[in-house]
């Protein structure tokens, strides 16, 4: 899929609470011993190809370390607020030793092998961190009752052979250590959670090469389909031309023609077949003025995207409000394409997902020189790219100038949309 339809759902920072975190340290941490695990039979597999016993265990097991890695990087993308994008080559189709030499020539395949070392070695200090010293806080905060109800010498040394205690009221003085140590741990939950994201982002996104080879496959693809779109609409501008006004008029011909030879003959006749005629030509304008319509609606070209953005809420049945923060007239193509952006999305809310309310929000960020609109309706959500071509046709449409598209529908609702268009005023 191209970089700029990746749009399934953007990536959100959680607000999780230090506690959660906490939590998500000891899953790190059990994730950390399986990292170890799952390299380890990688490597091996890998080592065995000569062998031929390695190849259907690497073609196995190399998905399910792309699977570890891709969960990695949709939890990281949620604490970074931006997902971390996948930066595997396509895999072509066809015999099990070409998708082999395919995989394991993609450099990415090695950069998820290398991070699954890096986090088996170094996990325990970075994601697990926070929950090693919250358990081991926790223990010596109850280090009082591990002594009472334990046979003397298990745990009579917590610090090893040079402090022995003789008592339980000794093992009091470790409680105030006990709670220092789990509050090191509860405060250090969000440092360390952050570390380890960017620690993933770095290993396990896609390196500055790969993500230029993507944009540039991206650019291609879009480009492709965007002559392939331009010539449909071409095609299909034809079509209605001669099926519409073209035979409209050439019908107004001959009945033109028709009238000038029954002028002195029938003049009653003649009468009856101008005003047909005059009725084909309303009909064939009324046409006309439709299909151009189509192709750059009049109240764009005359009032700019603050007009006809406002022209399609007035006429939209469902309530629908409108902020639009555009400094100037923006490119005639970029218009048009963000007009018919907003009427799709517009669309596909009272068609699919039968909102009740619909807000737009249109802002042009000078600083970066992007179109920022985003769109959000109250209906029932669960739209996707696969859902339909409405989507599809706005993604191609916005990649056709570099722009991108995004959405966010879980079932239920609500449904946001947001497009960026770069752009120059």
């Amino acid at each position: 899929m191209p970089q700029n339809e990746r749009a399934m759902t953007p990536a959100r920072s959680r607000p999780e609470s230090r506690l959660a975190l906490v939590g998500w340290s000891a899953v790190l941490l059990l994730a950390s011993v399986g990292s170890f695990a799952l390299v380890t039979l990688w490597l091996v597999a890998v080592a065995l190809i000569p062998l031929g016993i390695g190849i259907p265990l690497t073609l196995v097991l190399t998905p399910v370390v792309r699977w570890v890695a891709d969960q990695r990087r949709v939890w990281a993308g949620d604490r970074l607020g931006e997902p971390v994008d996948r930066p595997y080559r396509p895999t072509p189709p066809g015999h099990q030793f070409r998708r082999l030499r395919a995989e394991l020539g993609d450099p990415a395949t090695w950069r998820d092998a290398t991070w699954l070392t890096v986090d088996a070695v170094i996990g325990w200090f970075t994601a697990g961190l926070s929950f090693v010293l919250v358990g081991i806080g926790f223990t010596y905060l109850i280090y009082p009752l591990l002594v009472a109800l334990t046979p003397d010498e298990v745990f009579r040394t917590p610090f090893g052979p040079g402090w022995y205690l003789d008592s339980v009221a000794e093992s009091f003085a470790l409680v105030p250590f006990g709670a220092a140590i789990m509050l090191a741990g509860y405060l250090l939950a969000r440092p360390t959670a952050a570390l380890n994201a960017h620690l993933i982002r770095s290993l396990l996104g896609p390196t500055e090469p790969a993500r230029l080879r993507a944009r540039v496959d991206a650019l291609a693809t879009s480009r492709a389909e965007t002559v392939d779109a331009q010539a449909g609409e071409l095609r299909r501008i034809e079509r209605d031309l001669h099926d519409g006004a073209q035979a409209r008029l050439a019908s107004l011909g001959m009945s033109l023609g028709l009238a000038e030879r029954l002028m002195e003959a029938d003049p009653q006749a003649a009468r009856q077949l101008l005003a047909e005629a005059r009725e084909s030509t309303n009909s064939a304008l009324a046409e006309l003025r439709e299909l151009v319509r189509g192709i750059h609606p009049p109240v764009l070209a005359d009032r700019g995207l603050d007009g006809a953005i406002r022209a399609l809420a007035l006429v939209n049945p469902t309530p629908t409000t409108v902020d639009l923060q555009l400094p100037g007239r923006l490119p005639a193509p970029v218009e048009s394409a963000a007009y018919f952006a907003v009427a799709e999305c517009l669309a596909n809310a009272i068609k699919h997902a039968e909102a009740q309310n619909i807000a737009i929000t249109v802002v042009y960020a000078e600083s970066d020189q992007v179109l920022n609109i985003r769109m959000r309706d109250d209906g029932r959500g669960g739209a996707s790219l696969e859902g339909g071509t409405g989507l599809r046709g706005i993604a191609r449409r916005l990649a056709a100038f570099d722009g991108t598209l995004q959405i966010d529908s879980p079932p239920g609702g609500p449904t946001e949309i947001g497009m960026s268009l770069p752009c120059a005023l």
